[in-house]
């Protein structure tokens, strides 16, 4: 069995994103759905390497950015305690969103 992640992107004449649309070979939906904001990370094992590719629509607001930004980060503490079972070190990434989230005004300080 095969799974497919599309993503689709349309530039402006200068080549910047202007409109994003992914979409899930499992997802309920016909056509893609429209997003802001697409990043991915996939590990190449042989160069030991993260690779990345991270693209926003022209109209994405900054503040929907950081909110963005916060809510991955958290994904990933939760995602490398899954994978590593290693609950401190999680817990140090989600200290360190939090802080950076009310440094950024995302979040109300406690």
């Amino acid at each position: 069995m095969k799974s497919e992640i599309k993503v689709t992107v349309e530039l402006d004449e200068n080549m910047v994103p202007e409109r994003l649309e992914w979409q899930a070979s499992e997802s309920e939906l016909d056509k893609g759905e429209e997003v802001k904001t697409v990043s991915l990370a996939v590990w190449d094992d042989k160069e030991k390497l993260a690779k990345r590719v991270d693209l926003w629509a022209k109209d994405m607001m900054v503040d929907d950015m950081k909110i963005f930004f916060y809510q991955n980060m958290m994904g990933l503490a939760d995602a490398y305690q899954r994978a590593t079972s290693e609950q401190d070190n999680a817990q140090a990434i989600r200290e360190f969103a939090n802080k950076w989230a009310e440094d950024m005004n995302v979040i109300k300080k406690s």
